[in-house]
């Protein structure tokens, strides 16, 4: 405890941190804590687990007193970091008595207004903090310290906007500290901006990269899920994380999982907040093993014991990379990252490998059972075999007409609601369905809608305002009907 005493840290915090048996400060608390106790602006440079929230929560919790109104706001992305945040900051103030409490979309907000009128600290989502500024039920007057965890996800997330209206709200004579783990052109500018004579620190992440073993498996088109089953019943792990990149597809292989004995629960913004809150709790009790979750979702939550990370969907980035694959090999554990392939995501798997640091190795998968899917996806047809798209130009290896390439679930920047997540209906594209007596209904408002129906006997209804409906594929026949009504769109086989 000496080694924490000497950063500055006040008793009370001391006592509480002793109490959660943390032995030595990280890095990022080394460098940051001292120049938070004088009051100085910070941009840290940290990734998820670095330990960036005791530094921003030392001296929060050194400079708040109980009872003087809201001191300090914290803003997150999504609703669970909020959460994780708010718990965090309430165990290292548990000898401090403040009240600190979330904030987040998607649950009532009259318990929230009643809470904020006794709130010590405010830890938020930008879009319900916006809500309360504009029913004049937050009062920012007293605001001491300002702190932005994950600055550059809720940039990514089209919050850019929402944050300076909130930062525009906090009074000028205030401490600001932003937490991101990397440091782009927009989070500069936005602290030249809004900070004064801002100390820049950098840490490395958390994970050890010498326990963290990266792989990647090549299978064929038809082969995905398959390889992804036979791989978690035969790898022997502890929690697992499995990402894909859109909603449908989480669902979709949550499903299958638990068809095929393999106990999973999945994680997205689509899901309500309590629905989501109790997957997290199962999660981390150890009830559920499999986690497949979105990148949103997922982010920025400190989740323990995670041995092994599996990317059914490949990341469009390598930055995204970087952060799924560094939930696991922390704190001096071994860990592994495995990527399964298909041609669909060689592009983006080659702009992963564009980054020399990361040594991923390639194996070869065994020969395995191939698995039949249950649930379909915008990947199958019917409920049969598992089958995906053809190559990029829309043919199948049999040089016959394929699927064209799987559209974007989401547009960047635009389709997350104030809280960071893809609403269920509305401001969504429609994929369309695909083939096998399959159906799918999209109810979406003031938006363009794409209703599209492939191959033999597929319907595709999209009901709203201003629908257009198309039919596509092969010999296919296309009729629409209505406006601002019904529109259904039909297809037959000639």
């Amino acid at each position: 405890m000496e080694k924490f005493r000497k950063l500055g840290i006040i008793e009370p915090i001391l006592k509480s941190i002793q109490e959660q048996a943390f032995e030595v400060p990280f890095e990022i608390q080394e460098k940051t804590i001292p120049l938070i106790m004088e009051g100085k602006d910070i941009i840290a440079g940290s990734a998820t687990g670095s330990g960036k929230t005791l530094a921003f929560a030392a001296g929060i919790i050194h400079n708040c007193e109980k009872g003087k109104g809201i001191q300090a706001l914290i803003l997150t992305p999504t609703r669970e970091l909020a959460e994780q945040v708010c718990d965090a900051i309430k165990r290292f103030s548990k000898h401090k008595h403040l009240e600190i409490i979330a904030v987040y979309g998607g649950v009532g907000i009259y318990p929230q207004i009643h809470s904020l009128r006794t709130a010590d600290v405010v830890v938020g989502t930008p879009g319900r903090i916006l809500d309360h500024i504009d029913r004049r039920t937050i009062d920012f007057a007293n605001i001491k310290i300002l702190v932005l965890d994950e600055a550059d996800r809720m940039l990514d997330m089209g919050f850019k906007d929402d944050v300076e209206r909130i930062i525009n709200q906090c009074p000028e004579n205030r401490q600001t500290m932003l937490f991101s783990a990397t440091i782009s052109r927009d989070i500069a500018h936005l602290a030249k901006k809004y900070m004064k004579n801002a100390v820049e620190i950098s840490a490395e992440a958390y994970v050890d990269p010498s326990k963290l073993k990266q792989v990647y498996y090549d299978v064929e088109d038809n082969m995905k899920f398959s390889a992804l089953v036979h791989l978690l019943k035969n790898e022997k792990a502890g929690s697992v994380m499995v990402f894909c990149n859109t909603q449908r597809n989480t669902d979709f292989v949550a499903n299958n999982l638990r068809a095929n004995g393999v106990d999973a629960m999945a994680i997205h913004g689509g899901y309500s907040q309590d629905k989501r809150s109790r997957t997290m709790q199962k999660f981390h009790e150890k009830d559920v093993k499999i986690l497949v979750c979105t990148d949103v979702a997922a982010r920025g939550l400190d989740i323990k014991g995670v041995s092994h990370i599996y990317n059914y969907d490949i990341p469009k980035t390598g930055d995204e990379y970087i952060h799924r694959v560094g939930r696991t090999a922390r704190a001096g554990k071994e860990g592994k990252a495995i990527s399964i392939l298909t041609q669909r995501d060689y592009e983006n798997f080659q702009r992963i490998l564009g980054n020399r640091e990361l040594n991923i190795e390639k194996l070869e998968l065994p020969q395995i059972e191939r698995i039949f899917v249950k649930f379909r996806d915008s990947r199958t047809r019917g409920f049969g075999q598992e089958r995906h798209f053809g190559q990029r130009r829309g043919f199948n290896r049999g040089g016959i007409r394929g699927f064209p390439r799987q559209q974007r679930e989401s547009r960047p920047n635009r389709n997350f609601d104030r809280d960071g997540y893809t609403p269920r209906y509305g401001r969504e594209r429609s994929e369309g369905s695909y083939g096998g007596y399959g159906r799918q209904d999209n109810y979406q408002h003031r938006e363009r809608s794409e209703g599209r129906s492939y191959g033999g006997y597929g319907k595709s209804r999209s009901s709203g305002q201003s629908r257009e409906g198309r039919s596509g594929g092969g010999f296919n026949r296309g009729r629409s009907f209505g406006k601002r009504n019904d529109s259904r769109f039909r297809s037959f086989r000639r």
